[in-house]
């Protein structure tokens, strides 16, 4: 039958079988596969993995593997195998090569013989002896199994010589599966993911499954450019940059939008032909704020190095702002207008004059 139901088996698994092994839904690979993997956690909640965690003994090639569960799939009809080590098991490494380094591979491997023919059925922690050379390499992991780690064993290596360096030797394989939905803890792991809104924990920054890249999460907002529309309240006396030098740039973050803006006027900047003191400037913003503001931030009006004043940056409609002056020169000179900055307030303005400034504000959206 196409349908299978599970703990249905006709041998003798106990109660503490069943308590022990991870049941439920975990990372899908396929519509009927799940991720292989061990069970992240630990009792202290400091750790990744705890699981199957590899202890070495000082002076000695022995070793002790740590209790965990985890699973292992096989191919979409095999099924997945829930396992589980329940106390610390004791691992002992071959003695070194004479002459050469070798690496050794620990796996926790599944033995079904129905699918392989080993004459065995059970789950198990073994190394998987790599071969001693110059330059040794990892040996491949067997059939249905599930890397830990990797050990390097020294040349001549034994007990009787001091055994395995364990702070150097060990290399980490492990890799987790979760429930689906869950937040999936990784280091190194390139695995893709299983859908789009899957996120994972990448050595502490969270990411999230786009459907064909992980992407940091959330997306951190970048700064861009923009060149505000250059206006009047009234419509009238339209100015225009000509060729000044105008570099603004925002960065909307959530519904905060934050901006920075350099006008430098040129030698063709037009600033209102017929203007009066009532066409006063108007910018547009970046992004249209929640509502009008009476400040949102400060701007430098300059004429050079030492002729400034200050301005209050204000948000009249929610697609513009304007600059309303705020003190008189820094020279002492008296200003030619105040109010809000137009053609001739605080001064008649012209080539190489400037306006520097930044603002904070509430976005519509």
């Amino acid at each position: 039958m196409p349908v299978r139901s599970g703990w249905l088996s006709p041998d003798g698994q106990s109660r503490e079988d069943t308590r022990l092994v991870s049941l439920g839904a975990l990372t899908p690979t396929s519509p009927v596969a799940t991720r292989s993997g061990v069970l992240p956690g630990s009792s202290d909640g400091a750790s990744r993995i705890s699981g199957f965690t590899l202890t070495g003994t000082a002076n000695s090639m022995s070793a002790t593997v740590s209790p965990g569960r985890a699973v292992l799939q096989g191919t979409d009809a095999r099924g997945a195998y829930p396992v589980a080590l329940a106390e610390y098991l004791p691992v002992t490494f071959p003695d070194g090569n004479a002459q050469y380094n070798r690496i050794d591979l620990l796996v926790l491997r599944i033995y079904d013989d129905a699918y392989d023919g080993s004459g065995r059925t059970e789950a198990v922690v073994e190394i998987v002896p790599g071969t001693p050379a110059a330059a040794p390499t990892v040996p491949p992991a067997p059939g249905l199994s599930l890397p830990l780690y990797e050990v390097t064993v020294p040349a001549n290596a034994s007990a009787g010589t001091g055994g395995i360096a364990w702070a150097s030797a060990l290399v980490g394989r492990r890799t987790a599966t979760v429930g689906v939905g869950g937040i999936l803890p990784v280091t190194t792991d390139t695995s893709v993911g299983a859908y789009p809104g899957q996120y994972r924990d990448l050595g502490g920054q969270l990411q999230r499954w786009s459907g064909t890249a992980w992407t940091d999460y959330p997306v951190l907002p970048t700064w861009q450019s923009w060149t505000p529309a250059w206006t009047t309240s009234t419509g009238l006396a339209t100015p225009s940059y000509g060729n000044a030098t105008v570099n603004c740039r925002y960065l909307k973050s959530g519904r905060t939008v934050h901006c920075n803006f350099s006008i430098v006027f040129g030698s063709t900047t037009t600033f209102g032909t017929g203007s009066a003191t009532t066409d006063n400037w108007r910018f547009s913003l970046p992004v249209p704020a929640s509502a009008a503001q009476s400040v949102v931030g400060f701007a430098e009006l300059g004429v050079d190095n030492t002729s400034r004043s200050v301005s209050r940056v204000q948000i009249p409609t929610t697609t513009t702002f304007e600059l309303v002056i705020s003190t008189g020169r820094s020279s002492g000179v008296a200003l030619a207008n105040t109010g809000v900055v137009d053609a001739t307030s605080p001064w008649t303005w012209a080539s190489t004059n400037s306006i520097l400034g930044t603002a904070t504000y509430e976005a519509a959206s």
